[in-house]
Formats: structure tokens, sequence, C-alpha cells
């Protein structure tokens, strides 16, 4: 376990935003998993509770490292170290902006 750099714990806090962030879909998925395939009556909505649970796996995981390197780089070099980008932010928008036009499609649609 790294040891905090910042007496504030911006970076930890950061990281339970991402871990809560991954909570929230994990559970969405889990609905998801149990709702639309005996709502919708097709097995290949398995998919999507699936994907939005490796989705949130993946964010657990991202937000996790992305707080030990954080730490490192501020234990090393300061504020003037290079930081993470916002990668996993893009892919977290683009990820919630598929969702809800796949949500929107199937209640206009069904």
């Amino acid at each position: 376990m790294t040891t905090p750099f910042d007496p504030g714990l911006q970076p930890e806090r950061t990281e339970l935003a991402w871990r809560r962030t991954a909570l929230a879909i994990g559970l969405g998925s889990l609905v998801t998993l149990r709702l639309l395939p005996a709502a919708l009556g097709s097995p290949w909505w398995v998919l999507v509770g699936v994907l939005g649970l490796l989705v949130a796996v993946t964010l657990w995981v991202a937000g996790r490292r992305r707080m030990q390197y954080v730490n490192a780089v501020l234990a090393s070099h300061g504020d003037r170290g290079r930081m993470p980008g916002a990668g996993p932010l893009a892919a977290l928008a683009l990820f919630v902006f598929a969702t809800a036009a796949l949500a929107t499609a199937v209640v206009l649609l069904a």
C-alpha cells in the first residue's frame, strides 16, 4: 500500500469517486441482467449486462491505478510531475452516452 502524499487526501477522494461510479454501473448492469432478457424476450440482452459489468471492473481497476500513480508522481516530483490524462473520463462519458442511446431506443421501439 502506498503512503498518501497529500494531507488532504485528494487522490484518495478521487479514487473513491471512481469506485462509487463503478459500483453504480455494476449495480445497473446486474439489474439489466435480471430484467432485460425477461422483459424483452431475447437472450442477447445478457451481453449488455455483461458489458456493463466489464466496464465497472475496468473503472474500478483504473481508479485504483490512477490513485497509485498520482501518489507516486506527487511524492517524487511534487506538482511538476506528469499527471495522468482524461482517457478514463472520456471512455466513461462515451459509455454513458451509448447506454442512454440504447435505453432510449428500447423505450421508443418497445
